[in-house]
This record gives C-alpha cells, sequence and structure tokens, in this order.
C-alpha cells in the first residue's frame, strides 16, 4: 500500500487526518508548509498519495504543491482539501480529486483505499 503525505498547516486538523489515515492502514508522512513536503517527497519514495489543504503559509500553497508534485512525480495520486467553496478546476493538476471541507472521514479513507487499489 502507498504511503501518504498528508500536508496541512493547522496542527489539529493535521493530526486528527493522520489518525484516520493510519486507521485505514497507511503509512502516513506529514507537514505543516509545502516547503517541507517537498523536502519528504524527494526522501521517502514510498510516498504514492498528496492529501493536501490549500491555504498554507510557505513559498506555496497547497494547489502550487500539487502542480509542483504532479511534475516531479507523476505517478503520485492527489487530493486537495479546502475550506473554499469554489474552486476553479483548472488550477488543479489533471487526475487530482478535490474534497470540501468539513468533510466525512469515512468518505476519505474510502477514496483513498480505492487509489491505493488502482495503484497496486
Amino acid at each position: 500500500m502507498p504511503a501518504v503525505l498528508v500536508v496541512e498547516d493547522e496542527p489539529l486538523i493535521r493530526m486528527d487526518v493522520v489518525d484516520v489515515i493510519e486507521d485505514a492502514g497507511f503509512k502516513t508522512y506529514e507537514a505543516g508548509c509545502a516547503d517541507t513536503a517537498i523536502v519528504l517527497m524527494e526522501k521517502h519514495d514510498d510516498i504514492g498519495i498528496l492529501f493536501t489543504d490549500i491555504e498554507m503559509p510557505g513559498s506555496m500553497n497547497g494547489l502550487n504543491l500539487a502542480s509542483h508534485v504532479r511534475g516531479g512525480w507523476p505517478p503520485v495520486a492527489i487530493v486537495i482539501a479546502s475550506g473554499v467553496i469554489e474552486i476553479d478546476e483548472s488550477a488543479m493538476p489533471e487526475g487530482a480529486l478535490f474534497f470540501s471541507k468539513p468533510y466525512a472521514t469515512s468518505h476519505v479513507t474510502k477514496v483513498l483505499l480505492n487509489i491505493a487499489n488502482q495503484l497496486e
């Protein structure tokens, strides 16, 4: 099963998401900003899914991070989550999925498990 990189700047939200994803059987890595996420992507070749928030501090937001990951690691599946209700789909990398916050954790795990099955 691929590892999941969770990128969320709010520590409590990140901790909750990581717990849910780990409970579903995934290994996780976590980052509070895109810069840290890129370092983790470069260090860990088992990351197969990026789960990122859009709004975060640092050199790039989650959409920019997702595009960077799509360009550097094309096979990585991308899931973008945000409290922003309106999102321009053209700003999302091809094949990326979107969850609006608040999202049902059961739906997140179901989607991640489906992605993992497709990657294997």
